[in-house]
């Protein structure tokens, strides 16, 4: 296989996979997006943060944010506070329903990966996660 036949594969395979996963995230949970989903996930990591540094985070556009975040605010899955050293700013943090339905979407989800992924070698699963790493690190500064 030549290097741009391989690349237009890589892109047309990328393109289902994220197909598959929006698809996957209604039947997970018909309230939970993937865009929801992943502001879950980094409210959970960060410990919370402002709707504009999820914006800027996952580079979409503050009226898209503004719309998840009301959204998962109307469901009960994450809260607005005060942050302490800044009164003028209102940080995002997930409530205990928010933990809840993320923890219960991302069972799931690693269910359906684990499933899917069954049949391959270990050495298979190790190369393709270096390869994913490898991918959705590219062009983001190191860490440290």
């Amino acid at each position: 296989m030549q290097a741009a036949e391989a690349v237009e594969t890589i892109q047309r395979e990328m393109t289902v996979f994220a197909r598959r996963a929006r698809a996957s995230a209604g039947r997970l949970h018909p309230e939970l997006s993937l865009v929801s989903y992943t502001l879950l996930g980094h409210l959970e990591e960060s410990g919370g943060c402002r709707a504009t540094d999820l914006a800027a985070l996952h580079a979409l556009d503050k009226s898209t944010v503004s719309r998840q975040v009301a959204a998962l605010e109307r469901a009960a899955l994450i809260e607005r506070r005060v942050d302490p050293e800044d009164h003028r700013v209102q940080l995002l943090h997930l409530t205990d329903a928010g933990r809840r339905i993320l923890a219960q979407v991302t069972e799931s989800r690693r269910a359906a990966f684990r499933e899917r992924l069954a049949g391959w070698p270990q050495g298979d699963l190790e190369r393709f996660a270096e390869y994913l790493v490898r991918y959705n690190t590219w062009g983001t500064p190191p860490a440290g």
